[in-house]
């Protein structure tokens, strides 16, 4: 089915100028700058109390290249929704939402600029290892955009959304569902605000949109909780003025040198750039995939380039975070967002980003009152995986979902102990498992997780429709993925984890076996639904 008959046709007629904004764009404002201004906000609060980098370049150089890539990524996907929207003939066109990778965010804190910072004992050396990360992130999107297409039609839709299902329930429902119950009084009160206008269809007084409803809910309860002594949120009158000392105006500047410093550890950068530049391929796919059920189809090699193009520009001026379209193009879209959003997002990090606003921001508004957006955001997109997909293949987005779940529970585990000062190899992987943490288990599972997923995913659907052939492929496409190390595994290699890769060259062998031996009951005739394919 294409994007166009998914959704009827407006009065529009093609051709014709397509309105820039709409009223619908102003609750995808409020609801996706909000989205934004959590992660730019977590962003800050990384970079000063987990990297301790020096506040001169935290507001000075990497939050100013930070609105510069995501000011570029948000006017082009503002610009490809204004053509699909002329092109089609259509009103009911929604931009792509787009901004920095929240998982690659924490990868590349963690796993790259923590590590190099603390052991070289300069923050701003780790941020250097960060700039070539992305670097050499940029150029894989860049190549990966004219691989993607193929790999999109070949691919089941259950596969493709069951994994980002995944990613959305652990790494974007979790945390702010935590934030949630942690501060009730705040993040309950938000949550019902948000889910009795997004999900229960109610309108507020002059039309407000519900996302700054909730947010200024959040911030009377918080402040006036100080009155009472009660201090939900964590304000304070010192924390804002604290926050006025990085007031100012300071724009992106080149980086260059910082780049190339940052190639003395290129050793350590490229056994997860290379993984996660894949991951980001995917993960790009899987969300254009999760427009165009939405009704929006979008050219998956434009937006892949497009991601790897922006990425370099705000990497050679300072910014360590990939670009990414994100998951939620349905969430946005249903909400009445259409063209003007994505680009007045863009405006709004500029401010924000190259006068010092954020430090303000985290002063005045309680991070719980925005957590039920993204909440809501992670329960959209999870159920999407089950609302456009054949009801047949309801056990494959929960097989694809499943390695992402392993992924979350590691990196908990993991960056608990750091801050420990331990691993879970120091503590002994054997006595974990004693008290049932099945750490190898979520090491090897939770590796390269979203394909992992996929790979599942793509298997179970197959087997599923009696398509043993296909699925043998997948496997047998897993055992390859498996053996250097780009599924299962920590690091890029030879025989990374061969005991998982042989697994899959048997069940390979094994469903070639059914499909040309074994005896199939059929699938009955009301049990099929057509899936549908991706248009290029």
């Amino acid at each position: 089915m294409s994007a166009t008959s998914m959704s009827p046709l407006s009065p529009m007629r093609t051709g014709m100028r397509p309105t820039l904004w709409t009223k619908g764009d102003w609750n995808a404002l409020f609801g996706f700058g909000t989205n934004i201004l959590v992660n730019m906000l977590v962003l800050t609060g990384l970079l000063q109390f987990v990297l301790k980098m020096p506040s001169e370049i935290v507001f000075g150089r990497i939050l100013p290249a930070v609105g510069l890539m995501m000011f570029l990524s948000t006017a082009y996907y503002a610009y490809l929704g204004y053509q699909l929207a002329k092109k089609t003939g259509r009103d009911d066109v929604c931009a792509l939402p787009s901004g920095i990778s929240v998982p690659h965010m924490f990868v590349v804190v963690f796993v790259i600029m923590l590590p190099i910072g603390a052991a070289s004992g300069d923050p701003v050396q780790g941020w250097e290892a960060g700039l070539v990360w992305v670097f050499f992130q940029s150029f894989i999107l860049m190549i990966g955009g004219f691989v993607a297409p193929y790999i999109r039609k070949i691919t089941p839709r259950a596969a493709l959304l069951g994994t980002l299902a995944g990613v959305s329930v652990a790494f974007i429902s979790m945390r702010p569902a935590f934030e949630i119950f942690m501060t009730p009084v705040i993040g309950l009160t938000c949550f019902a605000i948000i889910m009795v206008s997004w999900f229960g269809g109610v309108k507020y007084p002059k039309g407000i949109p519900a996302g700054l409803v909730a947010i200024a809910v959040g911030m009377i309860i918080a402040w006036g909780s100080n009155l009472f002594g009660l201090n939900y949120g964590g304000m304070s009158v010192a924390k804002v003025g604290d926050a006025f000392a990085n007031f100012g105006f300071s724009i992106p500047l080149p980086a260059f040198d910082h780049v190339f410093h940052g190639f003395n550890y290129l050793g350590v950068i490229l056994v997860t750039a290379i993984p996660f530049g894949i991951y980001d391929l995917v993960e790009a796919m899987d969300n254009v995939e999760s427009a165009e059920a939405a009704g929006d189809h979008y050219p998956t090699t434009r937006v892949l380039t497009a991601d790897g193009v922006i990425s370099l520009i705000g990497c050679l001026m300072g910014n360590p975070f990939i670009n990414a379209v994100y998951i939620g193009h349905p969430g946005w879209k249903s909400m009445g967002g259409r063209i003007g959003y994505s680009a007045a997002t863009g405006l709004m990090v500029i401010v924000l980003s190259w006068f010092g606003i954020i430090a303000l921001l985290l002063a005045l508004i309680p991070v719980v009152a925005i957590s039920p957006i993204l909440l809501y955001i992670g329960m959209l997109i999870g159920a999407q995986a089950f609302q456009t997909t054949p009801a047949r293949h309801a056990p494959a987005v929960i097989l694809a979902l499943t390695p992402h779940l392993a992924a979350w529970a590691k990196l908990l585990i993991d960056n608990s102990l750091v801050l420990a000062g331990s691993s879970a190899h120091a503590i002994g992987v054997d006595k974990m498992a004693s008290i049932g943490v099945l750490y190898h288990g979520l090491e090897v599972m939770g590796g390269g997780a979203i394909l992992v997923g996929l790979v599942l995913g793509a298997i179970g659907v197959f087997v599923i429709d009696r398509k043993f052939t296909q699925a043998a492929a997948f496997a047998l496409a897993g055992a390859v993925l498996t053996f250097f190390g780009f599924m299962h595994g920590e690091t890029v290699g030879i025989a990374v984890t061969p005991g998982v890769s042989l697994a899959y060259v048997v069940v390979a062998g094994f469903l070639m076996v059914c499909a040309r031996y074994a005896e199939v009951e059929a699938l009955p005739p009301a049990a099929i639904e057509a899936e549908p394919a991706p248009a290029e």
